[in-house]
């Protein structure tokens, strides 16, 4: 018998939802609009920062952006419900910061959290865009995970 050694894979999870169930409307605009509590782990041991983006794929104009957020400690791995972050990016609203679900009346939206480690330290400005991050973290990507919930009003 061959024993092959575990290889783990970084995961995001939420006390607030399962993957592909519904977010809780708190974390909406139609709630206290934070952001849920989120947990991380086997975070790459490598990992120097990680980054998180948000967004919403099924917006009528295109994707919408929800979060930006990067340089996050690799040992931050349970974030709390309204979790400040100091390094975050404008979202869709052009604002910085979290802006939870908000989809127009009728069909579900699916909410991307997509978690990035990182083998460096970013340097943006605070009010970067999504694709500023996007940009600066290519080629430093070491692992990466997602988390998708379901928002309909």
């Amino acid at each position: 018998m061959i024993l092959l050694p575990l290889v783990l894979f970084m995961q995001l999870t939420s006390s607030a939802f399962s993957d592909g169930e519904s977010i809780p409307s708190a974390y909406s605009c139609e709630g206290k609009n934070i952001s849920p509590p989120l947990s991380i782990v086997d975070v790459p041991q490598q990992a120097k920062t990680l980054a998180l983006i948000m967004d919403d794929p099924d917006a009528p104009k295109g994707t919408f952006v929800h979060w930006v957020v990067w340089n996050i400690s690799p040992k931050a791995i349970n974030w709390s419900e309204g979790q400040p972050f100091v390094d975050q990016g404008v979202n869709g609203m052009n604002k910085q910061g979290y802006f939870g679900p908000c989809p127009p009346p009728g069909a579900p939206h699916h909410y991307h959290f997509k978690l990035y480690a990182l083998d460096t330290t970013l340097s943006l400005k605070k009010g970067a865009t999504k694709q500023q991050l996007l940009d600066a973290m290519e080629d430093h990507i070491l692992e990466e995970t997602s988390l998708v919930g379901i928002y309909k009003r």
